[in-house]
């Protein structure tokens, strides 16, 4: 058994899921799931089908009037760049296009959602660039976006796949806030999260172990302090390979100007702009606090 991701043969077993092996890599740290096993009950594989989006859908639901719009407002805060266009990659539903669309009407149109595999037609969002592909189908240049809970269901050659089609629709600088579970999420927070036939959580991806396969394409990425389940990805960065808890805490103090006033010119007010800076600071902060900051 070698490392699903670098490729090392130098992993140990981790963990049991559904009679599934997972192996946890000591040189990269990702955990990787068994391959071999779960191809051999292929049949028990979890389809995304319209079983799997009946009970994904309330977390989906949840996620896009929740979380995930604090997650587009730190992304639009900690982006160098103005966002003109904006897309969620592995969106789903399309559920956080519509929230977002109620949240910054003005902003409605620039914004883009795109999904592989769709739940049925019936539960998709309406709004106009939903979209059912491949981010090489998006049909303009991206500046930033969101890919939440997705990368965990990928074997890394198609998350390569994915990375390199986000190259080619992204500007120079464009920055993407990619949430999944780490392995120290999984080992502290949510063991449950390895999952291979229940929610399909096959890799648990380590920063270190992403960051060749992102910087094959140009990106470099940022680990966040303070969260064991979320990293950006930068394309064309002019920074180093990583940013201190200060830096990235600079970034939200000079925050593009347009990205400010995007946040800010609402029908709610500063609500969006203040939802950002607060989430963002409160996970710099408890990272300073038990001296897990860089």
């Amino acid at each position: 058994m070698n490392c699903l991701v670098c490729k090392s043969s130098n992993v140990v077993p981790h963990s049991v899921h559904d009679g599934i092996d997972y192996f946890s890599c000591r040189d990269c740290g990702s955990i990787s799931v068994d391959r071999p096993a779960l191809q051999k009950r292929t049949a028990e594989a979890r389809a995304y089908d319209e079983a799997y989006w009946s009970s994904e859908l309330q977390s989906a639901r949840s996620r896009s009037f929740g979380s995930s719009i604090n997650r587009v407002a730190e992304t639009l805060l900690y982006s160098r760049i103005p966002v003109t266009n904006f897309v969620d990659i592995g969106s789903g539903p399309g559920y956080l296009l519509d929230s977002l669309a109620t949240l910054l009407p003005q902003f409605s149109t620039s914004l883009h959602g795109i999904e592989l595999f769709p739940p049925p037609e019936a539960y998709r969002s309406q709004h106009a660039n939903y979209k059912i592909g491949r981010l090489a189908d998006l049909q303009v240049r991206v500046s930033a976006g969101v890919c939440i809970e997705v990368i965990e269901h990928l074997f890394p050659e198609t998350l390569e796949q994915l990375v390199s089609e986000l190259a080619i629709v992204s500007e120079s600088g464009a920055l993407f806030f990619f949430n999944s579970g780490q392995p120290d999420y999984v080992d502290r927070e949510d063991p449950g999260y390895l999952d291979p036939f229940g929610r399909g959580h096959i890799i648990s991806y380590s920063v270190k172990g992403l960051k060749p396969i992102f910087e094959r394409h140009g990106f470099t990425l940022f680990s966040l302090p303070g969260r064991s389940w979320g990293f950006l990805a930068e394309f064309r960065s002019r920074e180093r390979q990583e940013l201190s808890a200060d830096e990235l805490q600079t970034r939200l103090w000079t925050a593009h100007p347009e990205n400010v006033e995007m946040l800010k010119r609402n029908a709610f007010g500063p609500m969006l702009h203040t939802m950002g800076i607060e989430s963002a600071r409160c996970y710099l902060e408890a990272s300073r606090a038990t001296g897990n900051a860089p």
